[in-house]
């Protein structure tokens, strides 16, 4: 959706709203930990986020991969910064095409600073002069598919007349050259603002004005950003600050009470400006403060549309239909599967087409560094360790495991003992669902889709374990008719009593006006496909320790010898059936190790 759109339905809705930027940070790890940091932000009620692009182009990578999934696994409207600074017309094209393969619908459109290292500012050859040659450029080659947003300057009302009047007269040419709505830069004299905006609207400039507030996080980081800008400080911003300019909490505390001040005088103006954009610098603590400050809560999602979160590239807006596998590890199924040609109707697919891509594709690997994993999961070096610290996770004392780079869903909550008893005996299970038979669709642990529905979920259960007691669970299970299984060994020697090719449904809804619809499912092929990630997720734990050492040796035997199985019980009004073959095996098994001749349990 275009941010236009947005802002008009805030408006029709009488609501304030907010906005984020962003900017590509310089290292690998960086980039993880921000996603990270935008993807838990998004809980904070965004409408939507925009990512910066450095002079030159130095990080347009970054920002474009950035783009792309902000749009594409985060689910949140993003708006792409473009400079000319060092841009050739080529890598603008590219820029372009890959922000509207992403599904962006919005672009900053800036001239931009100097290079580093540079006084004047100067075109490329074959590069754009100034930020109209490239509004214009975009519209030629786009026509209305994007929204062009330019930047606006308040401090240009501090200008002589005569400069003053020149720079608005650029930026009216801008907007006659097709421009949708104006990003100003952040300031913190409110009163040149509003005299500003004033000016605009008198020069005949209707479209949206965003303003841009930059949170005070820090003293020297106050001083810093102001100095780079130039941005005019009122005194009593520096007479409330200065005496505490070592005092980093309290400078925090302060700068939020002025800044929100400085917004409610916005917002209460009669300016039509209903809107505010806040330049995080890539930090929680302040937004959110500031936030908190304006008593603006963040809106829940009333309505979620499915259990996951939707996509907003244009090839994935339609798919209704994952497989349950990934459940825990979404961006690694959106990049196996991202050149799907289509989803049928919004369909899962026939997957013995060319759907998923190789795992070298996209390189597996634990999202931990090898600090992160040493103090997560400590040095194992018996099964009853490695089950323990799964029995940890299941109950939420633990971060996260390999194959789940987040805790358990809230769904998970009410299973967790039987998970970790599960764990215990010798299960060690990476995915899970409880049976749902028909919650309301407004329900706190279970709800998703329009209101007035209702909701079901088949128990399901996926997890490693041992061959001799797979064996046993087998008997069991196969004394209950209405559970299916799929079992695969790192091989890929697949074994099943399911009879049907097709997929099995393990989470639907039924709403008022609409069909049915069946947003997880589990099918043999797609196992077969997230065999080959889960099996080598292990052994990347395996090799955060050194080769020889014994927690290294224990976990690639476990992967190179356990079983995947996962396991649905078709009768979803029964909750607890699902956990009753494990616990019978899970014993008699333990009984029968407790008395074999060397004591010992599991196999260990």
């Amino acid at each position: 959706m275009k941010v236009t759109q947005k802002i008009s339905q805030c408006e029709r809705e009488n609501k304030i709203w907010w906005s984020f930027e962003y900017f590509p940070p310089r290292t690998a790890q960086g980039l993880q930990n921000l996603l990270d940091r935008i993807e838990r932000m998004r809980g904070l009620g965004p409408e939507f986020i925009d990512i910066t692009w450095n002079a030159g182009g130095r990080t347009s990578e970054l920002t474009a991969e950035m783009v792309k999934t902000c749009q594409g696994l985060v689910g949140i409207e993003t708006c792409m910064h473009l400079t000319c600074t060092n841009m050739p017309k080529e890598k603008v094209d590219i820029a372009l095409r890959e922000a509207k393969k992403s599904g962006c619908r919005n672009v900053l459109a800036l001239r931009g600073d100097p290079p580093m290292g540079k006084e004047e500012w100067e075109a490329v050859e074959g590069g754009f002069v100034h930020g109209i040659d490239l509004v214009r450029h975009i519209r030629r080659e786009y026509g209305d598919y994007f929204d062009i947003a330019v930047a606006g300057f308040p401090q240009h009302q501090s200008l002589p007349p005569e400069e003053r009047d020149l720079e608005m007269k650029y930026l009216k040419d801008k907007i006659d050259a097709g421009v949708n709505f104006i990003f100003t830069q952040m300031f913190y004299d409110v009163d040149i603002f509003i005299d500003w905006v004033k000016a605009v609207r008198a020069a005949g400039i209707t479209i949206p004005i965003v303003p841009g507030i930059a949170p005070i996080q820090t003293w020297n980081g106050f001083q810093r950003a102001t100095s780079l800008a130039k941005t005019i400080i009122p005194q009593s911003f520096l007479d409330a600050l200065e005496p505490h300019k070592a005092n980093d909490e309290k400078v925090r505390e302060i700068g939020t009470q002025l800044v929100a001040e400085m917004c409610r005088k916005i917002l209460n103006a009669d300016l039509g400006i209903r809107g505010l954009h806040f330049y995080t610098m890539n930090l929680e603590k302040g937004t959110k403060m500031l936030l908190q400050e304006l008593n603006l809560v963040p809106r829940v999602e009333t309505v979620k549309p499915l259990p996951w979160r939707q996509s907003l590239t244009p090839t994935r807006r339609q798919e209704t239909i994952r497989p349950i596998f990934w459940a825990n590890r979404t961006k690694s199924y959106i990049s196996r599967t991202e050149n799907w040609d289509e989803y049928p109707n919004g369909r899962f697919g026939d997957s013995r087409s060319p759907a998923y891509g190789e795992l070298d594709g996209y390189g597996v690997s634990i999202k931990q560094s090898r600090e992160d994993a040493l103090k997560l999961w400590g040095q194992p070096s018996t099964f009853a360790e490695i089950a323990d610290l799964f029995a940890q996770f299941c109950l939420g004392k633990l971060d996260a495991l390999p194959w789940s780079d987040q805790k358990p869903l809230n769904e998970t909550s009410i299973i967790s003992e039987q998970l970790a008893r599960m764990n215990t005996l010798g299960f060690l299970t990476i995915n899970s669902q409880p049976a749902v038979d028909g919650a309301r669709s407004n329900d706190k642990l279970f709800g998703w889709g329009p209101s007035n529905g209702y909701v079901y979920q088949k128990a399901y259960l996926e997890f490693f374990v041992q061959p001799s007691l797979l064996t046993l669970l087998l008997s069991h299970i196969e004394r209950d008719s209405n559970i299916t299984y799929y079992v695969i060994n790192k091989r890929g020697d697949l074994r099943t009593n399911t009879h049907s090719e097709g997929p099995n449904a393990v989470t639907w809804g039924v709403f008022p006006g609409k069909e049915i619809v069946q947003p997880t499912i589990v099918e043999a092929v797609s196992f077969m496909a997230w065999k080959d990630e889960a099996f080598e997720l292990g052994q990347q734990w395996a090799r955060v320790y050194d080769p020889q050492s014994p927690s290294a040796k224990l976990i690639s035997e476990l992967m190179d010898t356990c079983y995947l199985v996962n396991v649905v019980h078709n009768d979803f009004h029964d909750r607890d059936a699902i956990f009753k073959p494990f616990f019978q095996a899970g014993e008699e098994y333990k009984a029968a190790q407790v008395n074999a001749p060397n004591g010992s349990v599991n196999g260990h």
